[in-house]
């Protein structure tokens, strides 16, 4: 049996999500919810399987709410059911340990498998949300380099792990002008003046190991 906690503002929203989880064999919704507080308070008393929270409660946000159900109850998944997909919210929501992320316009065809999909301790989000993810952790990523080239990070990891411009020269199978080409153009990019600044860049930015 799944059992699964509501917890929304509004009663036609609750009503419609209660119908249709309680129709799915197996699944049982043993507690509703209006607001955050009453959320994690039912959430203690009835121990769902998953908590279906709406980000914008009243009393408790749904990032509070989630942070508090999963530190008390790391049993129960927590699937945000919203009208908003903003990046720093997913992320915001994942670091409180919300493990599903659906969006209500996408209700209609991923409700059910949202649900199948944290009743198996997975994860899920939508295309959608997946793309804004992604989307991000290419941002990040690029920012975290600098915006280097590959040749550049091969160039500044090589330096990092102590080799000389004329030992990265070698390893590389380039002249020694280019190898101190790509040496200046990453420490323009990145903004450091020293090698000292340039390792110490390349350690923090995990481009290679300490």
């Amino acid at each position: 049996m799944t059992r699964i906690l509501i917890a929304d503002d509004h009663d036609v929203v609750r009503s419609g999500l209660h119908a249709i989880l309680s129709s799915q064999p197996g699944w049982e919704v043993v507690a509703e919810a209006e607001d955050g507080r009453q959320a994690v308070a039912l959430a203690a008393e009835t121990r769902p399987d998953i908590a279906i929270l709406d980000y914008q409660l009243s009393s408790l946000n749904g990032v509070d709410a989630t942070r508090e159900i999963r530190a008390f109850q790391p049993q129960t998944e927590v699937l945000i059911f919203t009208m908003h997909e903003s990046e720093p919210l997913v992320h915001e929501l994942l670091e409180a340990g919300a493990r599903g992320y659906l969006l209500k316009s996408d209700a209609r065809k991923f409700l059910i498998a949202a649900v199948e999909s944290l009743a198996r301790h997975k994860p899920f989000f939508t295309g959608r949300v997946s793309e804004t993810l992604l989307n991000a952790f290419l941002a990040n990523g690029h920012a975290r380099d600098g915006g280097l080239s590959a040749r550049e990070r091969s160039v500044v990891q090589l330096i990092a792990e102590g080799h000389s411009n004329k030992e990265v020269a070698q390893l590389l199978g380039l002249n020694l002008k280019t190898v101190e080409s790509h040496r200046s153009s990453a420490m323009r990019k990145v903004n450091v003046h020293s090698t000292a600044t340039l390792v110490r860049y390349a350690i923090r930015n995990r481009l290679v190991e300490p």
